[in-house]
């Protein structure tokens, strides 16, 4: 059973997004475990949409950034200026400091405005002419990328990527879907009347509520074990950082919660390795040239991992 709070978020976006509960139960488990979303398709699935619908849905402050190549990192974190009238240096925020943050086609900026996240999304904290300056709270970045058109784009670093707490795929509606899509979108789009279903002091209660899910010992070591057996699987080059351990902990306290659970079981861990793994894992080069995907890798390996027993 869907805690009530979460149930109505997603109602709320599906007002607009047809046919992706699953797709939003992922990005409500990122919300909860105070994660960033990376949503990677190919172009018109709907990416921008459902992230200005999360966004929407979530009594929070929103920007929205359009990531060019000619975009500056003082675009996205503000500068400081002097103010000849009041004879002094004055801090003009950027629109990273807002709780609900769209990068849109964050793969065509370039690496030095790319860079200018890294501590934003790690230490929710921004550091302009010397000076920090703290990220309201919740703070949640919404990246889009489409990894098809690769002309005038920068693929993403593997520092950046590893702050994405899952990458999410879209991917295309069923006919039906498709046919509910050219109805409802017919004479106007849902996504204007779209109102707040919950406010931020709410979110950050469930937030903390996350916090508070039980895990036993047993299912820690087992997320534990999935991690180290990335990094010892002979088709990976680079398996799973400590962070992406830690990752996929909180990502499965997050779906017990959203689920009416105070516990964690093993199917949480096994439903959430691949969208919080498979970004996070460089598969060796001669896996690429099997057609070997990181998807296939990831499952092979929590496959290959015993699942803790209840001892009765």
């Amino acid at each position: 059973m869907t805690d009530e709070r979460v149930e109505r978020i997603i109602q709320n976006i599906e007002r607009v997004i047809i046919g992706k509960r699953d797709v939003i139960e992922l990005a409500m488990v990122a919300l909860l475990a105070e994660g960033h979303i990376l949503l990677e398709d190919v172009p018109g699935l709907g990416k921008t949409l459902l992230a200005k619908s999360i966004a929407r849905s979530l009594g929070c402050t929103f920007q929205r950034i359009q990531f060019t190549p000619d975009l500056l990192p003082s675009d996205v974190t503000g500068i400081s200026f002097y103010n000849q009238k009041q004879q002094e240096f004055e801090f003009r925020p950027g629109p990273i400091l807002s709780q609900i943050v769209l990068a849109d086609e964050i793969n065509r900026a370039t690496p030095r405005t790319q860079s200018a996240l890294l501590e934003a999304m790690q230490e929710r904290q921004i550091t302009v002419d010397g000076e920090t300056r703290p990220l309201p709270q919740p703070f949640l970045v919404l990246a889009t990328q489409n990894p098809i058109e690769l002309e005038g784009t920068f693929p993403l670093p593997e520092a950046q990527i590893d702050r994405f707490l899952m990458r999410i795929k879209l991917g295309y509606p069923s006919e039906q879907e498709e046919n509910e899509i050219l109805m409802r979108f017919e004479r106007q789009d849902p996504l204007e009347n779209l109102q707040p279903v919950l406010s931020a002091d709410e979110l950050r209660q469930l937030q903390a509520a996350r916090a508070d899910v039980r895990v036993d010992a047993s299912l820690r070591e087992y997320v534990v074990r999935i991690a180290r057996a990335t990094r010892e699987h002979s088709a990976v080059q680079l398996g799973v950082s400590p962070r992406g351990t830690l990752a996929l902990y909180k990502a499965a306290q997050a779906l017990a919660a959203i689920r009416g659970r105070d516990y964690v079981v093993p199917d949480d861990i096994k439903a959430l390795a691949a969208p919080v793994l498979t970004h996070r894992i460089i598969v060796s080069p001669q896996t690429r040239l099997r057609g070997r995907t990181p998807q296939e890798v990831i499952r092979e390996t929590v496959d290959a991992v015993p699942v803790p027993v209840e001892k009765l």
